[in-house]
């Protein structure tokens, strides 16, 4: 590894060594930037990768509600702003259990090359709390989100940062905090993305992601000369990411044979599509289900504690549900089951084990940053549209997204090209990316 690459690795493990996620993401994009390093030294004459890895601003605080009991209830929010060199920053807010400053490091660090991919004026950002929405009433929910944003609101805007949804953030969550910075600031402006579509959101939102992960696996498939008919397609997840993947995957011709959730996954050999994908909608959008029921329904197989991998052959795997969900043992296992094609949805599915294993078996490997960008690239479209004052038709917006999405592959690709590892959107991505970012500092001075 490059000397310079090395050292700045080194110090970051020193320095955050409780911070895995974000140490993994940290090494995993700066290992691929060697060729650019060892081609351009301004980029080490001026310390880009040091300035890169450390956030612009940390922002924690805490986040007291009262719950329906009238019990005092105590959480802690955050929002890591990380890089605002080519927009404002722009990422999600997570509410889980799991959240802590770590898991928004790294999900913010992937952000900006995320965003810088998708060509659109947005810098990277990511935020949260360790609040859970499960479980809670409406009113505990709204109780939680208003005290949120009122410690929230003194440190974003509508060209500062752009908070949207993400894991227990969704269309509720976003309103009531919208309408709490609307009090406070007694402006309507477009400070959140996913916003209802009669009060400033943007049609395709909430499909985006899983659109936009299928049509960047379609541009792969391509590559190869081939495309999604006949191919079966493991999906994991059943939340909307994978939802609207798979109703892509079968609107291109492709069999989706797997979805799963925290308890386990099913396999369906003969497709989820029609009635057992609306099945799947309505068990999880509205009825707040477990995965084992369309088991039941349908009189499938079901593999509790499991996740899909391995358990049937496929021929693309779209991982869709969090991070570092494919081991070295799963993807192996994919590979001798004949998968040629992953492609990330979620946010590092992958361990690093696993991607060696695509890698060094010439499969077509898609990263997240690269893959996932389409929910990003259409909050940033809605971002146009609220600056605008205005709403195109979903057409329009599917349109570019899926423009913006063909685009993102052929970035990766040609950079993977130019610096020597073809085929590698790994690399690729990470260049792309890195380059647009790290020129904009240089433009910016030492700030």
């Amino acid at each position: 590894m490059n000397q310079y690459i090395s050292s700045v690795l080194e110090n970051l493990k020193k320095k955050y060594f409780w911070e895995k996620e974000f140490l993994q993401a940290a090494e995993e994009v700066l290992e691929s930037l060697e060729p650019v390093i060892e081609r351009e030294p301004k980029f080490q004459a001026n310390r880009i990768l040091e300035r890169l890895v450390e956030p612009e601003r940390v922002v924690s605080f805490r986040v007291p509600w009262k719950d329906d009991r009238g019990t005092v209830q105590v959480n802690t929010g955050w929002r890591i702003e990380f890089n605002s060199a080519i927009g404002p920053y722009k990422g999600g807010l997570r509410f889980h259990p799991s959240v802590n400053q770590g898991i928004l490091k790294f999900l913010g660090f992937e952000q900006i090359f995320k965003n810088s991919l998708t060509g659109l004026p947005m810098g990277g950002g990511k935020g949260g709390s360790d609040f859970d929405p499960k479980g809670k009433s409406d009113n505990e929910v709204m109780a939680f989100c208003q005290s949120f944003m009122t410690e929230l609101q003194r440190h974003i805007g509508a060209d500062t940062d752009v908070p949207a949804g993400d894991i227990g953030v969704g269309g509720r969550e976003i309103g009531y905090m919208f309408g709490q910075y609307k009090r406070i600031k007694n402006v309507f402006e477009g400070v959140l993305t996913g916003k209802g579509l009669n009060w400033g959101g943007s049609l395709i939102r909430p499909e985006a992601t899983g659109y936009g992960a299928v049509y960047f696996a379609h541009e792969m498939l391509k590559a190869k000369g081939t495309d999604f008919k006949g191919k079966k397609v493991m999906i994991s997840g059943s939340g909307n990411v994978a939802q609207y993947a798979a109703q892509k995957v079968n609107e291109l011709g492709g069999t989706v044979v797997s979805f799963s959730d925290s308890t386990g996954s099913i396999i369906d050999e003969d497709g989820i599509s029609g009635e057992k994908w609306e099945f799947v909608m309505d068990l999880k959008n509205n009825k707040r289900g477990r995965i084992k029921e369309y088991a039941d329904k349908f009189g499938v197989k079901y593999y509790e504690g499991k996740r899909p991998w391995g358990l049937c052959k496929a021929d693309v795997a779209l991982p869709c549900a969090t991070q570092n969900e494919i081991s070295e043992e799963e993807a192996q296992a994919l590979v001798d089951n004949g998968c040629l094609f992953v492609a990330e949805g979620a946010n590092m599915p992958s361990t690093p084990e696993a991607v060696s294993v695509f890698l060094s078996n010439k499969v077509a490997f898609g990263p997240g940053k690269a893959v996932n960008a389409g929910g990003v690239a259409t909050s940033g479209l809605e971002m146009s549209q609220n600056s605008m004052r205005l709403q195109w038709a979903s057409e329009e917006v599917d349109t570019k997204l899926h423009n913006i999405m063909v685009n993102i592959h052929k970035a990766c690709a040609e950079a993977a090209d130019e610096y020597g590892t073809p085929g590698n959107y790994v690399n690729g991505a990470n260049i792309a990316a890195f380059k647009k970012v790290a020129n904009a500092m240089l433009d910016q001075g030492i700030v």
